[in-house]
Parts: C-alpha cells; sequence; structure tokens
C-alpha cells in the first residue's frame, strides 16, 4: 500500500511539473494582433469558396496535368485550413493524470 501510495505521489509530481518547464520555453512575443482575426476569416472565406468551385468544375475535359494542380491547390488549401484552425491540445501526461484522478475519485 505504500509503495503504491509513493509512485501515485510520484507520478503526480512528476506530471505536475512538466507543463512548467514547457511554458518557460514559449517567449513574450506571441501578443495578439486584434487586426489578425479579419484577416483570417476573409481569407478562410475566399479558401472555402475556392474548394467549393473547384468540386463544382467539371473534370471530364481536363488534362492530366491540370487535375493534379486542382488536387495539389485542394491540399494546400486543407492544410492551411488545418493550420489555422487550431483547437484544444491535451497533452499526454494531462490525459493521464485526468484518467488517474477519475479512476481515485470514482
Amino acid at each position: 500500500m505504500k509503495k503504491s501510495m509513493l509512485c501515485m505521489a510520484t507520478t503526480f509530481l512528476l506530471l505536475s511539473l512538466m507543463p512548467l518547464q514547457s511554458m518557460a520555453v514559449t517567449g513574450p512575443d506571441k501578443a495578439p494582433t486584434s487586426s489578425s482575426k479579419p484577416l483570417e476569416t476573409t481569407e478562410a472565406d475566399a479558401a472555402t469558396l475556392r474548394l467549393e468551385e473547384i468540386n463544382a468544375m467539371d473534370k471530364t475535359n481536363m488534362t492530366r496535368v491540370e487535375k493534379r494542380q486542382l488536387r495539389k491547390e485542394v491540399r494546400s488549401i486543407k492544410k492551411s485550413a488545418a493550420i489555422k484552425g487550431g483547437g484544444v491540445y491535451i497533452s499526454g501526461a494531462a490525459l493521464i493524470l485526468i484518467i488517474v484522478l477519475l479512476i481515485v475519485l470514482l
């Protein structure tokens, strides 16, 4: 019993200190600008419209080279959308900690 509690306490301590080290790497140069948000939405709208245009095209009369260029364009638009999309990321250590806490508390 004492050994398992010691392991749990050590694990909790190590997992709780890991985010502090990762936060120290980021610098104060990440200041958001208020003018970038309207630009991003207009770029996203333009990319969405372009994807709709490509999907609505009649591709039967196109050559292989033209189809390949369209595929590359679609891939690049989707990559840029994924990069700008953001999202919520949970580190592996935080996920394990949440699971352990749920098991212990329930």
